[in-house]
């Protein structure tokens, strides 16, 4: 993985959680942050660079989720 991607990547993950804190309830918000984790755990491993855009691509799509789901009270 290059360099640029690990950091993208990073980002990514950081911003993930990040957003998944402002969630008010609490089961919401640790259930956000397991899968979260869980899911970066599992595809730690992957070198294919296009399955690695793939992931990121479906990571910033659920980023936004996220970001509405905290909007809404």
């Amino acid at each position: 993985m290059a360099a640029s991607s690990r950091a993208q990547v990073l980002r990514l993950y950081r911003a993930l959680l990040r957003e998944s804190q402002r969630f008010s309830s609490y089961n919401y918000r640790t259930y956000a942050i397991r899968r979260i984790r869980d899911a970066f755990r599992e595809n730690k491993n992957i070198k294919d660079a296009e399955k690695i855009e793939e992931l990121v691509n479906k990571a910033k799509a659920n980023l936004e989720v996220i970001h509405r789901q905290c909007i809404i009270p």
